[in-house]
């Protein structure tokens, strides 16, 4: 079993400060095998109905389980989730809980307001560059093509079928259990669009005609795709000034392996590297800063900065994603600063192995490697 390092920390401090924790993220992330890992654990399988029978009554349950730690997997099998981990954070604070599920429960109001101010979450994303050391430190080629998915990360040969079977099961036990949507065959192919064309600017109605649904209809299934994380949008920064774009959002699909399966790549070549490590880049940034937002920018000349920070009271962190350093132009980034002055400027390049900065454009640039975003922020 391969002890993910990061993610382990990250369980831990958040433990420290809350006695429940919400541990979601895409479907075979790898939630189970994670909590399975830590030390000092009790797992529960809360698909089997023997488990669901003996926590029936949440106080009984959780009284034999004062100052222990335990794994409540796949919570949202239970009749009253959002009930059981309040009584839990309530009256049983000694027990520490880490509470698994895809991003379904987190998307239900009902489960947001029982826990208000009771749980910490953590967003698992695909496998970042601290787990792919933890697993063997395999090429970045290798990682970018099968994507951060652990099963298909180590298959040794590619996983195709494995993709679409994820892509079946994500309909089936993700989407109908919340959102109970018909259609499936116009979703799948939305799906498929979207992470094939993953990273441009999102319209609605590019989608429609091919997937033979509405405009509004588009719209309501990419906010099913949020909900759940299989897409990030990532919305425009802007102080409304009259040559910025402010209403249009660019989405990504959620690991680089389903990019390039949508795609139909099966290798890499060199004109497919720029826009999987744009991928991976915001993988890590997500990772690290968890649910914080993420923008970008661009204004109406066509200027755009990949990804935008923002920070209360101070200057947004501009960041630029290079697969190599020397390919940056620093147009862009001046563009923005004359429209948002001051702030990290920030390139993050695959051949940087120490940090270093550099006058570009008059402007103070930072380049950095991806070991070098978990402290951006600071």
């Amino acid at each position: 079993m391969v002890l993910r390092s990061f993610w382990i920390n990250l369980i831990e401090r958040s433990w420290s400060r809350r006695s429940i924790l919400w541990l979601c993220g895409v479907r075979r992330a790898g939630k189970t095998v994670l909590c399975q890992s830590l030390k000092n654990i009790e797992y529960f399988d809360c698909e089997l109905p023997r488990v669901r029978r003996r926590m029936e009554d949440a106080e009984e349950f959780l009284s034999d389980l004062k100052g222990r730690r335990i794994v409540l997997d796949e919570i949202h099998r239970l009749p009253r989730p959002s009930e059981f981990l309040k009584i839990a954070a309530d009256h049983f604070p000694s027990v520490r809980i880490i509470a698994t599920g895809s991003s379904i429960l987190e998307a239900s109001s009902r489960f947001e307001d029982a826990l208000t101010g009771r749980k910490t979450q953590i967003w698992l994303t695909p496998m970042n560059s601290r787990d792919a050391a933890d697993f063997g430190g395999a090429k970045l080629s290798h990682r970018l093509l099968r994507g951060g998915i652990p099963p298909f990360f180590l298959s040794a040969d590619h996983p195709e079928a494995d993709f679409q079977e994820w892509m079946d099961s994500y309909w089936a036990r993700d989407v109908q259990t919340l959102f109970k949507l018909e259609r499936r065959n116009s979703f799948i192919k939305f799906m498929e669009l979207l992470f094939a064309q993953s990273g441009a600017i999102f319209e609605a109605t590019r989608f429609a005609a091919p997937c033979e649904i509405s405009r509004q209809t588009v719209t309501n299934y990419l906010a099913v795709l949020e909900a759940t994380k299989a897409v990030s949008v990532i919305r425009p920064y802007s102080s409304r000034k009259p040559s910025e774009i402010f209403s249009a959002p660019k989405t990504y699909a959620f690991d680089t392996g389903f990019v390039c399966h949508s795609r139909g790549l099966d290798t890499l070549s060199p004109d497919d590297f720029g826009a999987l490590w744009e991928h991976y880049v915001l993988n890590e940034i997500q990772g690290f800063s968890q649910n914080r937002p993420v923008h970008y920018w661009r204004d109406k000349r066509g200027h755009e900065i990949d990804f935008v920070l923002v920070r209360p009271n101070r200057p947004i962190i501009a960041i630029e994603c290079k697969w190599k350093s020397g390919a940056f132009n620093p147009r862009n980034l001046a563009a923005m600063r004359k429209q948002h002055p001051g702030g990290k400027n920030l390139v993050v390049s695959s051949d940087v192995e120490k940090p270093f900065k550099r006058k570009c454009g008059g402007l103070e640039v930072q380049f950095i490697g991806m070991d070098g975003i978990a402290k951006i922020q600071q």
